[in-house]
Parts: C-alpha cells; structure tokens; sequence
C-alpha cells in the first residue's frame, strides 16, 4: 500500500512471530520501522528497520525507550505485539508468573501514552494492539488464569483509547488471535518441533480446520493500522479461524 511508503512506524515485539510478520509486511509497504524487543539481534539489519533493545517489563528500559519516542519527528503507526504465554493451573500461580504478565501492561500502557502525546502533536495515527481469544473464553487444555486477565487489560485499554483519542485524530484497535504458530509455543512445549507437532492437535480447534499463520494476523493488523479502516476505532477483532463464531 502506497500510503505506508515513509511513514514511521513503532513495533513492540517486533522481533518474532506476530510482530515480526508486522514489521515485515510495514517494510515491504515502505514504511520506516522501529523495532521494540529483549534480543533485536536476531532480526536482519535491513533498510528503513531501527532497533531498540529493551525490556518493556523493566521500569527503567521503558523510560528510555519513551526518551526515544519523544525525540522523533513523527509517528504514525503503533503496534503493541509483545507476549507471553505460559499455560499453568491458576492454583499453581505464583506472584512471579503474575507479575511477568502484568508488567507487560505496564509497559504497554505507558509506551502507548507517549506515543499517543507524539501523535496528538503531529497528524494523528494508528495504533493495534494484540489481544487474544483466551480473554474472551477460557479453554480448559491452556488453563490461562493470569495470560487472560493481561490481554483482557488490553482489550480494555483498546476500547478506551479510541473513544479518548479520537478527537486527537488517533484510532485504536486490537486483534484477538487464537492459536497461532509463533515461537512463543516454542517454551511451553520444550522446543520448536514439539511445539509444532503439539499443535497440530488444535487445528480442528479453530472451524476453519487449521492455526493461524503470524501473516493471518499481520494482513488484519495492516488492514486496521490503513486509511481502509478509517471509520473503524475500539474494535476488538476476532482474527481466529472462527473460534468465536462455534465449535466444530
């Protein structure tokens, strides 16, 4: 899409699955990217891509990463893809697994706030943040007591953000995958390939009869970042193989 060619571009997450996806599909549009992750090292320099190595979790990097922000000229688009997803019964919980998702939030919150200060003194812009089913329904083989309550926060927030900001010329919508076949399974099942044989159990999960691809997500995710949705702010979009539609 033209209209992305040198619009600049803010990716949380942007060094794998969803987020990677993203910021490719922006570099191919021709769009300046600024990636946002805890190892950037592992994405290829290439034209237009940024790097920013932090870790939203911790206090202190996010404040640097706002230092960042302030100092650009403009931003257009923003895309809060970083997660976490660490299936365990909610009476296992521990206060550490609570705090590592809802330092997520913190950190989304905050980075979306400045970004937002940079928008409103510019030409407005975009932002999508990546929700997720499981904050919509819980499902009893991914017990996700704590993962839900942090992407239902963000469901939230989205909703929010759209009525607050749309006077600012700023939309706010978000994605809400189902499973997808990202490296964050990779942790959960001990390594890629049992990752992937894993999930091949979930496939007929979803009534489309497969998982979702980070490209599922990311062509959704530049659909809502573009003027094609410009009438479109506080939506929570069910991007899941119909999932939540009903069941086979």
């Amino acid at each position: 899409m033209k209209e992305f060619e040198k619009k600049v571009a803010l990716v949380i997450g942007g060094t794998s699955g969803i987020g990677n996806a993203t910021t490719n599909a922006l570099l191919q549009n021709g769009a300046i990217v600024h990636i946002v992750g805890r190892n950037v090292d592992k994405v290829a320099d290439t034209n237009n891509l940024i790097k920013h190595s932090v870790n939203i979790s911790n206090t202190d990097e996010v404040a640097s990463l706002i230092s960042i922000i302030e100092s650009l000229d403009n931003l257009d688009y923003l895309v809060n893809a970083s997660g976490i997803f660490g299936p365990k019964p909610f009476l296992e919980h521990t206060v550490d697994d609570y705090n590592s998702y809802l330092d997520l939030n913190r950190g989304f919150f905050f980075i979306t706030q400045s970004v937002a200060k940079k928008m409103k003194n510019t030409n407005g812009g975009s932002i999508v943040n990546v929700g997720s089913m499981w904050a919509k329904q819980a499902v009893k083989a991914t017990p996700s007591s704590a993962y839900s309550m942090q992407k239902a926060g963000l469901h939230s927030l989205t909703q929010h953000l759209a009525m607050e900001l749309a006077d600012d010329n700023i939309r706010v919508n978000a994605v809400s995958p189902a499973v997808v076949n990202t490296p964050v399974y990779h942790g959960v099942f001990g390594g890629k390939e049992e990752a992937e044989k894993a999930l091949e159990g979930f496939n007929e999960f979803h009534p489309i009869g497969r998982n979702g691809e980070p490209t599922d997500i990311s062509n959704s995710i530049l659909f809502l970042l573009s003027e094609k949705a410009s009438w479109v702010t506080g939506a929570i979009w069910d991007t899941d193989g119909g999932v939540m539609a009903g069941r086979n």
